[in-house]
């Protein structure tokens, strides 16, 4: 299963909606090149909702802070959004609980992105 990605925005905030697998070649490339495009237009706002992301490999959790690290440089901010049991569990072993917020509630996490 590959990785599918809907974008929308709420309230100023792009909320990128992932489904599938967030693994190394095609998945992340997409993801990448998502969210740099979106950047590059301007936005610099962004929730990550991965309640359909089923798996995360090493690849797609470094695309995860290089999307971070990528928006905060151009001081913005990203918020995930629905993490499952694995990829929570994933975020809290490799302490990246301690860099991302997440939320389990969409409202919350546009209005915490919004600044």
């Amino acid at each position: 299963m590959s990785l599918e990605i809907g974008t929308r925005t709420v309230d100023g905030v792009v909320v990128v909606d992932l489904s599938g697998r967030l693994t190394m070649g095609d998945a992340v490339q997409s993801m990448r090149e998502t969210i740099r495009g979106l950047a590059d237009a301007g936005n610099v706002r962004f929730v990550l909702n991965l309640k359909n992301v089923g798996y995360i490999d090493s690849s797609g959790l470094g695309e995860l802070v290089a999307t971070y690290t990528t928006i905060r440089n151009r001081q913005g901010d990203v918020k995930l959004l629905h993490l499952t049991a694995k990829a929570k569990d994933l975020l809290q072993m490799t302490k990246l609980l301690t860099v991302f917020d997440a939320y389990d509630d969409e409202s919350q996490a546009v209005a915490a992105a919004k600044g």
